[in-house]
């Protein structure tokens, strides 16, 4: 498929889909006539990418986190650990979000009565991440 079509199933704008081919987290085939040709496994990395982004990760992880996929070197039990840590990282990160909504769901239920904080609310217990 074509850069237009890889856009349209990835979600990923071609300026992006170029930009990630500059960094080296995509690697499109070349055709004979050296157009670029995207594959379904591209498509599923730009739709990663565009996952991970949305998150905030940093293009440096999306591309340590894209390299597990295709590392054959290094030994299972290290990749599995460089994975776990970034599970930790997003369960970490998904326990403050939660925190902070319940923090915005608060002030929506008291924004009309007294019982309306005169500060946002974060107990040491919500946001505690060492458990």
């Amino acid at each position: 498929m074509n850069i237009g079509e890889a856009s349209n199933q990835s979600g990923v704008s071609a300026k992006m889909i170029r930009h990630y081919e500059s960094l080296g987290l995509v690697r499109p085939e070349r055709r004979a006539n050296n157009y670029r040709a995207y594959t379904e496994k591209t498509v599923s990395i730009l739709r990663f990418i565009r996952h991970a982004r949305d998150l905030a990760f940093p293009l440096a992880d999306v591309k340590s986190i894209l390299a597990l996929w295709s590392d054959n070197q290094k030994a299972p039990e290290e990749l599995r650990a460089v994975a776990m840590g970034h599970v930790e990282a997003l369960e970490e990160k998904a326990h403050s979000m939660q925190a902070m909504a319940q923090a915005l769901r608060h002030l929506a239920d008291t924004i009309d009565s007294q019982e309306k904080p005169e500060a946002p609310r974060f107990e040491a217990a919500e946001l505690d991440t060492s458990s």
